[in-house]
């Protein structure tokens, strides 16, 4: 079914497009820098990486902590900014890791955050795509995200492009050829997943106040980030949870009109996942699976698997068209959303 989105939507839904474009733009772009990069990592292996970012890439900086800890086995800790921006205490982190992730480069905390690392003995990487920034100057590492600008409030290209260059990063130290691989198919698999249809969700999702959204391992930042979408550009509360955090309480909120959307990984953390989604289909009428069918969960159309973190951001390319449907249906403009600007400066 052909869906029309009004004008308001066009620039979020153009830009979440040049999403495949992105990523073969930073084969060439990334190369050389994460080649640099992953050199100095072996010569002076890590023993933390801390990661520092908001909103968007916040989420981005989630997946790479999942990414590094289960493909590097390196722990991963997420910096809180205000430390260094309103407490003004430095951090021990001398050998160690400091990773900050921006599309701008521009907000104050982050800035001062990555001059602070610096000067506590971190090597300091910024994933950033205003590579004249000050988040890149203050940085010893730049990794471009090569996405061009992106005007639209909501920020679509450049979360999968700080995903994939986490991806890409992950791979070259890792020596996974498997993701490797996977990393040459991505952009023409993001253009398919574009095509996919979740308009079966859009009835429920339009009418619903609040509701869950569920991830686990490589989809589990996926989901946060899907719900921040929701909040912005559909006005949903909406919440991302691990399927396992989720039942330590939140679970309290189900009820048979309660919708829940379930975004399936294609790794070991399916199972248990799996197991949730059926047991959630009890308790609500309303929950949407990604993948194969699951009890009476209405199933959502994936691409087929392939390697299990890039095929959780081709579920993102999905969903934020899914998202730009769901905010025309409600008649609201994705592109300007209501009290929020396209850079954030905080402290």
């Amino acid at each position: 079914m052909k869906q029309i989105i009004n004008r308001g939507n066009a620039r979020m839904m153009a830009e979440a497009g040049e999403s495949p474009d992105v990523v073969r733009r930073q084969a060439d772009m990334l190369d050389r820098p994460i080649r640099d990069l992953v050199a100095r990592l072996r010569r002076a292996p890590p023993r933390l990486v801390v990661t520092c970012a908001r909103g968007s890439s916040g989420h981005a900086a989630l997946f790479g902590k999942g990414l590094i800890e289960r493909h590097l086995a390196v722990p991963v800790a997420d910096a809180a900014p205000s430390v260094v921006s309103v407490y003004r205490r430095g951090l021990r982190m001398d050998g160690q890791v400091f990773m900050a992730i921006s599309q701008s480069g521009c907000s104050d905390d982050l800035v001062e955050s990555s001059i602070s690392a610096k000067q506590c003995g971190a090597l300091t990487v910024a994933i950033v795509n205003d590579t004249e920034s000050p988040l890149a100057s203050a940085s010893d590492v730049v990794l471009p995200l090569a996405a061009d600008a992106e005007s639209s409030v909501a920020a679509t290209k450049t979360f999968i492009a700080s995903v994939a260059a986490l991806l890409r990063l992950v791979a070259c130290w890792s020596g996974d050829a498997v993701m490797m691989a996977a990393l040459d198919t991505l952009p023409q698999r993001l253009c398919s997943a574009a095509q996919l249809d979740w308009s079966n969700a859009l009835d429920a999702m339009s009418q619903a106040k609040s509701l869950a959204i569920l991830g686990r391992g490589p989809t589990l930042a996926i989901a946060e980030e899907a719900s921040l979408k929701l909040k912005e550009v559909c006005h949903i509360h909406a919440e991302g949870y691990s399927g396992s955090e989720f039942q330590h309480g939140p679970i309290a909120l189900v009820s048979r009109e309660y919708p829940v959307l379930i975004l399936m990984p294609n790794d070991e953390a399916r199972y248990e996942l799996s197991r949730l989604a059926d047991n959630l289909c009890q308790k609500s009428r309303l929950v949407f699976v990604t993948g194969d069918a699951i009890g009476s969960a209405e199933r959502l159309a994936t691409l087929p698997p392939q390697q299990a973190d890039a095929d959780a951001i081709c579920l993102i390319q999905t969903f934020y068209g899914f998202a730009a449907r769901l905010a025309d249906r409600l008649g609201l403009d994705a592109d300007q959303p209501r009290h929020l600007q396209k850079i954030t400066r905080t402290r």
